[in-house]
């Protein structure tokens, strides 16, 4: 390293320490310094003065700031930083070398104080940044909140002139809809392009007269393109939790139902929503062969729904599978809907213990009259089973008028909708599909449809303990909350899914907003 010269300027012999080498080394000055990072040799410091430092020294802002005596440390090395001269000592008495020393000292001080001044300049201004983008983000969440808002009140009020059948008013509210309502959107503008298309068809059945018709419009939950809807259901089930979830909760109640027993039979009301394969019951079964204690004599499914060929199919399949397992299981098809259904039809034996199992099906033998369903319970209840597994979506969307079902539906399904846009990134094809042919083709039974044509009916979980207990049910109460809980973690299901247990029934819900109720029942 190259040897240091000082050079130094006395004020009648004595050095002043706020003022070296033209340098204004006072705490005035030093607060001033906006750019400490620029060298030494600027118009304060004299030409003659060379200060040496190692690149390291030069940028280790952490050891300056770790090494708070560092003028002690480089008077220690003076002889170092001096290049070990004796040269220089044999021409300056003792002195003059410690003039040079406090010289230096101050230097480095005034060096390292502008370096951390740099650093809180610094830091400042990338708190002010990080507090500009902060202000953006929140400026550009509150705008989305706006538009959001602004959403709302446009599909309201245009759900509002749809059900006054104020067709012109309407027709230009949903127009502005449209151009908003997008279907890769944010999860209230998805929600929303699926309500516009139910209020489209419910619009376009306003006659002349202004009465709302009874049939049942083009894109009905009924006409959907099967392949699209099955393909869909296929992807609610794997992707979400709700049916998953009540098979879960319905297998552990018929096992309960079961224990001990070697002569077994279920039920099913409409072979839980047609889904190929069958996985409800293949966990039964497998549960059932694994099962200790004495083995199953008899194991029997019985389906009602009129897609017979279909459940046929599921049927075989699932007797190969139960055979692959030990077990003997004889699978049934009755060709019925559940208004026209008859106890005959049920074929029983003498011993046998019967569950029922609905799921997501009751809800559409709910008619205005309640004669229906309570037909249709009324031939469960003679059938007496041990246990009658129900699970249904918790909400009201069967009230009388239209405007409050449809604010239930909006509320349930933004509910879905959030849920799926914190599942899936916002691009995935999957959860088009999912909204667009299965959770669409529900909204639009509920909003555009009236009469027979609408068959989404869904009630809360106290209107269903209501009708239970009309029937001559009585709740058995479901004691596996923990287990269920237990269920979503195992599943690695999405963070925001809750599990509350609700007068001995279990509810899903997203975000304390309930989804799916199960309740189990008895005769």
């Amino acid at each position: 390293m190259a040897p240091v010269y000082l050079s130094s300027k006395f004020n009648n012999g004595e050095s002043s320490l706020e003022t070296v080498n033209g340098l204004d080394l006072s705490p005035t000055a030093m607060a001033s310094c906006r750019y400490p990072f620029t060298s030494l040799l600027d118009k304060h410091i004299t030409s003659n003065m060379i200060i040496p430092f190692s690149d390291r020294e030069s940028r280790d802002h952490k050891r300056l700031k770790r090494t708070p005596s560092i003028p002690d440390h480089i008077e220690s090395n003076w002889s170092t930083y001096s290049g070990g001269s004796n040269n220089n000592s044999n021409s300056c008495d003792g002195s003059r070398i410690s003039l040079r020393k406090l010289q230096f000292r101050d230097h480095i001080w005034t060096y390292t104080q502008r370096y951390l001044a740099a650093e809180v300049e610094v830091e400042a201004e990338a708190e002010e940044e990080a507090a500009a983008a902060a202000i953006s983000a929140n400026s550009a969440e509150e705008d989305g909140i706006a538009d959001g808002m602004r959403l709302v009140q446009l599909l309201i009020s245009c759900a509002e002139a749809v059900g006054c059948r104020d067709k012109s008013h309407a027709s230009a509210l949903l127009s502005e809809l449209r151009s908003n309502a997008l279907v890769f959107g944010s999860s209230f503008q998805r929600v929303t392009s699926c309500f516009v298309q139910g209020l489209s068809d419910r619009l376009s059945l306003v006659q002349l007269l202004g009465t709302v018709g009874f049939v049942a419009p083009t894109m009905n939950y009924m006409d959907a393109a099967l392949d699209k809807k099955e393909a869909a259901l296929h992807l609610v089930y794997e992707l979400c939790p709700h049916i998953q979830f009540g098979h879960f909760v319905a297998n552990s109640s018929i096992l309960e139902a079961f224990e001990g027993k070697s002569n077994v039979h279920v039920v099913d009301l409409g072979m839980s929503l047609g889904l190929s394969h069958g996985h409800q019951w293949r966990q039964l079964i497998r549960s059932l062969a694994d099962r200790p204690g004495q083995p199953l004599e008899r194991l029997r499914i019985t389906t009602v729904g009129l897609f017979v060929e279909k459940f046929q199919s599921i049927g075989d399949e699932l007797e190969e599978y139960a055979k692959d397992l030990g077990l003997t299981l004889e699978f049934s098809v009755v060709e019925s809907d559940l208004e026209n259904l008859r106890p005959e039809d049920i074929k029983r034996y003498d011993g046998e213990v019967l569950v029922v199992n609905s799921i997501l099906q009751l809800h559409r033998v709910v008619k205005e009259s309640r004669g229906a369903l309570n037909s249709v319970l009324q031939i469960i209840h003679e059938l007496s089973p041990k246990t009658l597994v129900l699970v249904e979506q918790d909400s009201s969307h069967n009230g009388p008028f239209f405007l409050g079902r449809f604010m239930e539906a909006l509320h349930y399904y933004s509910a879905i909708f959030d849920s799926l846009d914190a599942m899936l990134p916002k691009y995935d094809t999957r959860r088009a599909k999912m909204e667009q042919f299965y959770f669409a083709e529900e909204i639009k039974n509920i909003v555009s449809c009236e009469g027979p044509a609408r068959v989404e009916r869904h009630e809360r979980l106290d209107q269903w303990r209501r009708r239970m207990s009309r029937a001559g049910f009585q709740v058995a109460p479901i004691k596996m909350a923990a287990q269920a809980k237990q269920w979503l973690g195992k599943n690695k299901v999405c963070e925001g899914y809750t599990v509350v247990e609700e007068k001995g029934c279990l509810v899903l819900g997203w975000k304390s907003k309930p989804i799916i109720a199960i309740s189990c029942w008895k005769c």
